[in-house]
């Protein structure tokens, strides 16, 4: 049996075929076949909160307060970002912010300036 594809949106792996789709069950996105490979790059990049596609060294605003593990402290909504380092992971950015230090961000959360 040949391996089905992760979602494009959301990245499941509990995606299925319906006739000439890809369908996934978690997100309700459906994409064709024929664009199996646009898909594939698509997965290769990543992706700020508005699809925008990230690059090393892009400027990035964070969207939603963000509470720091292991502290008090909080990332504010709006707090500018430079310079970020795109990473393998669960936590796609890393990026050092102001005030706080070294930290690692997931792309869900920021937006591209």
């Amino acid at each position: 049996m040949a391996e089905l594809p992760n979602c494009v949106a959301c990245k499941s792996a509990y995606t299925y075929e319906d006739r000439d789709m890809y369908v996934c069950p978690e997100c309700g996105h459906e994409w064709s076949q024929n664009d199996e490979a646009a898909s594939e790059n698509a997965q290769d990049s990543i992706r700020d909160a508005n699809g925008n596609e990230l690059k090393d060294g892009d400027t990035i605003t964070v969207i939603k307060d963000l509470k720091v593990k292991g502290s008090s402290s909080v990332v504010k909504v709006g707090t500018k970002i430079k310079n970020i380092r795109l990473v393998e992971g669960d936590h796609d950015i890393d990026c050092k912010i102001d005030g706080i230090g070294g930290m690692k961000l997931k792309s869900e959360f920021v937006k591209k300036v």
